[in-house]
């Protein structure tokens, strides 16, 4: 007899000492405190990097060194990527989509650390992208890991993915209430009430974390001047319609750099051009220069000389109008530094990009109203509100956007324009756009489950465990007395035809042979060959369960056969699929 495992021990004093549910509170703390260490050490890598390699900056050199350095950043990722670890990391959160929507929940192992050494070389060496998709995907990758560690079932796996995604998103930003709804959002897991507290213990815990290793400040600080005046609703309206065409326009010309660098097949090729275009772009633009941290912080004062420090255009910094044109010039160019940085190689997020794109957006939009004296806006109010309509347009995101701003700013005073904003730039971009930048690639291979709960239990059905074989066979040479023989001992309605391969010929159905199945006059004159036809449709076994559930529907047939490189496998069946369906569906609901 073969002696159980320590892994086998430990797991069998699981489940006599711990209930599924106790097992679930103490695994969503486990996943909140990786997550929340993800993040001090993503951040921490970061600004050593970054320290390193810019503390002894020579002025007269720093544009050109910033043209180099995220070049060797992107190059140095795509190294990582090629000979130490053999495969590809993947984007941040499209990572976290596909594996819910695609694999059961189930994320690769080197995930688990992965996204942290790539995005920390792409963003410390300065590439235009952010840290909190690649954080998201680390907590993710923990929480998938240890579910399968434990033996978890696909709900289970699915609801600690979701903590670990939380608690993350919730570190990243010091935002526990943000991370929450990020998840019900933006990942649109369908949870039941029960998954509430292993939520909130995660995010609780991922932000413990944070404030431990990374202080108790919020992450923008932003002075709150007035309380919200009604009179400007007109004009947070209009930001919210200026920031949904802003949102329309990241998603597609990120979508159309991303088409481009996929014309090219080689790594390195993709590498060379991007980082040439890259280094352009931050050799001209120096404030598209990483992430943006401390651009986003100078916004939320109503400061802009960020746009001009360390360019060649700073001599121009006072004249208004050029000032006008660099804010424009920033918002459209940002999104193609990011997607530039993406499809070159590196790992990172689209928050920061995003957050960066808003901020300007907003204190672009309010001093234009200055200026022309249309009307007196608070600047800096405005900026903080171009961040939430910037996160709800682009990541089609409305709740994320308005508490997330709030929470990382310290502006709940100013949620109501927030909520405006949000809404407006939310509804504008879904009349151009049904999918976001996270999801467009998966919704276009009709591969985005995690927003339909019936599509997810569907991809988690597999046609080869619902394969019936207790189908009694026949040749196709037989004759009509053979036939009613092997009727005789099924019990089934269907004979399937074989031939001496086992490959499928036809069926017999034997309601349409009743008027001759008991005239023996019959039995040596007809034979199955005459009585049988070939069934359409018909199901791979490795056929996806949402085509089969739409065969069934579209035909109204009660059994189909399987067939496997035009070998006769089984049939699979209208009730036993149903039942199957049933069952999950009430496994993945329960509460």
């Amino acid at each position: 007899m073969k002696r159980p495992t320590r892994l086998g021990k430990i797991l069998v004093w699981r489940r006599r000492h711990i209930s599924d549910k106790q097992l679930i509170m103490i695994l969503s703390v486990v996943v909140g405190i990786t997550s929340g260490f993800a993040a001090v050490v993503i951040k921490n890598l970061v600004h050593v990097i970054k320290s390193l390699l810019t503390s002894g900056f020579v002025q007269q050199y720093q544009n050109y060194l910033y043209v180099v350095l995220p070049a060797i950043g992107i190059l140095a990722s795509v190294l990582f990527m090629h000979f130490i670890l053999r495969r590809n990391v993947g984007h941040g959160i499209p990572i976290t989509l596909a594996a819910i929507s695609k694999s059961e929940g189930r994320i690769k192992r080197h995930n688990m650390y992965s996204s942290v050494i790539t995005s920390a070389l792409t963003v410390g060496f300065g590439g235009s992208v952010g840290l909190e998709g690649p954080t998201v995907a680390t907590g993710a990758a923990w929480g998938s890991n240890i579910g399968r560690f434990f033996k978890l079932n696909y709900r289970q796996v699915l609801l600690l993915l979701a903590c670990a995604s939380a608690g993350a998103m919730s570190a990243i930003f010091k935002a526990p209430i943000a991370g929450i709804v990020f998840v019900l959002e933006g990942l649109m897991i369908d949870l039941t009430m029960s998954s509430l507290i292993p939520l909130l213990l995660a995010s609780l815990t991922g932000a413990l974390v944070s404030y431990l290793f990374l202080g108790m400040d919020v992450l923008y600080p932003a002075e709150i001047q007035h309380e919200f005046i009604i009179s400007e609703v007109p004009f947070y309206i209009m930001l919210g319609v200026f920031t949904g065409f802003v949102s329309l326009y990241f998603t597609r010309m990120y979508k159309k750099v991303e088409q481009t660098f996929d014309r090219f097949k080689n790594r390195y090729t993709k590498w060379i051009i991007g980082s040439v275009a890259l280094g352009v772009i931050i050799f001209f633009f120096p404030a598209l220069y990483g992430e943006g941290y401390d651009s986003i912080n100078a916004s939320l004062h109503g400061n802009f000389s960020y746009l001009f420090d360390k360019s060649l255009f700073y001599g121009l910094s006072d004249n208004i109008i050029v000032v006008f044109i660099f804010f424009i010039l920033i918002i459209l160019l940002k999104v193609i530094a990011t997607s530039i940085t993406f499809g070159s190689g590196g790992i990172g997020g689209i928050f920061a990009p995003t957050l960066f794109m808003g901020v300007n957006s907003g204190l672009f939009f309010a001093k234009v109203f200055n200026y022309f004296k249309i009307h007196a806006l608070t600047e800096n109010h405005f900026a903080l509100a171009g961040m939430g309509g910037l996160i709800a347009g682009v990541l089609h995101a409305p709740l994320t956007g308005m508490f997330l701003i709030a929470e990382i700013t310290g502006g709940y005073a100013l949620i109501f324009p927030l909520m405006i904003t949000a809404t407006i730039s939310y509804a504008i971009i879904r009349l151009f756009e049904r999918y976001s930048v996270y999801t467009y690639q998966l919704g276009r291979r009709g591969e985005l489950f995690t927003h339909d709960k019936d599509k997810v239990v569907l991809s988690i059905m597999r046609v080869s465990d619902l394969i019936e074989t207790n189908f009694r066979t026949i040749k196709e040479n037989s004759t009509l007395g053979d036939l009613v023989k092997v009727i005789a001992k099924s019990q089934r309605n269907i004979v399937p035809v074989v031939d001496e391969d086992n490959n499928l010929k036809g069926i017999v159905f034997i309601n349409d042979i009743r008027h001759i199945m008991f005239d023996r006059d019959q039995y040596d004159k007809v034979t199955v060959n005459e009585l049988m036809y070939m069934p359409s449709p018909v199901v791979r076994p490795d056929e996806s369960m949402e085509d089969v559930a739409q065969k069934f529907q579209t035909t109204k047939h009660y059994n189909l056969p399987v067939i496997e490189d035009g070998k006769y496998r089984g049939f699979v069946s209208r009730a036993n699929v149903f039942s199957a369906y049933r069952r999950l569906l009430r496994s993945f609901s329960e509460d």
